[in-house]
């Protein structure tokens, strides 16, 4: 795996990164930006690192370990795809700055993921409850009303394990809507009623390419851009 780029190919990049990053800034000084990578070479990743970028985001675990053997150590891998709990065991022992996994849905996981994290003698993970705002059946995520359950289980049974917020993806007819996107605002009002309830303040992982500013002004403080940065397809 290759991690040679070219003049060229990193201007683009670097340029499409720094305009996201000013887009974001204006909005929210303090928000995080992760660059969605799924996909893109490994050569693509390199490229912004070497601009500063540190966040990256990987939907598939397989590719997400292919990538963290090649690339700096010091980089800050966040899983934000769908996780299989028979992938829990290799996302957990085998990625050393595995940074966050943001799609954390069932028990089941989540302690398959502590043990994991115990038994190989790793550092703690950040992680985030997926909540599926829009009730869509195609969804992954647990239902506003089932997060407080799981987020217990995470803090008082999953040493290993740190909650560090919530994250959804809004549904296409949310995020394409000019008004206030309704998916965002559950998630935010979720989100108040569990730091009452654990006295701690979580962070939010909301807004993606077509609606990271909308998610932005109500109040996320992280989105997850890949095509604004990468394009849309694969750069082979």
């Amino acid at each position: 795996m290759s991690l040679e780029y070219t003049a060229d190919r990193a201007e683009v990049l670097v340029t499409n990164a720094n305009t996201i990053a000013e887009r974001v800034a204006a909005l929210n000084p303090n928000a995080r930006l992760v660059c969605v990578s799924k996909f893109k070479p490994a050569s693509d990743i390199q490229a912004l690192y070497d601009a500063g970028y540190r966040h990256f985001g990987e939907n598939y675990v397989q590719e997400l370990l292919e990538k963290s053997k090649v690339l700096p150590k010091d980089i800050q891998w966040h899983f934000i795809g769908g996780l299989q709990t028979n992938k829990t065991k290799d996302l957990a022992k085998n990625i050393d700055n595995l940074y966050a996994v943001e799609t954390i849905d069932t028990e089941k996981k989540a302690r398959k993921l502590n043990e994991v994290r115990v038994q190989s003698e790793k550092p703690l993970i950040n992680v985030y409850i997926q909540v599926n705002t829009s009730g869509e059946d195609q969804k992954s995520g647990v239902s506003p009303d089932e997060v407080l359950q799981l987020a217990k289980v995470i803090v008082d049974e999953c040493p290993k394990l740190h909650l560090e917020g919530l994250m959804t993806i809004g549904s296409i007819a949310q995020s394409t809507s000019s008004d206030e996107n309704q998916d965002f605002k559950t998630l935010v009002q979720v989100s108040q009623k569990l730091e009452a309830e654990l006295g701690t303040k979580l962070r939010l992982s909301m807004g993606m390419s077509s609606d990271f500013e909308e998610a932005l002004r109500q109040g996320s403080s992280s989105v997850r851009v890949g095509s604004n940065i990468f394009g849309s397809r694969p750069i082979k």
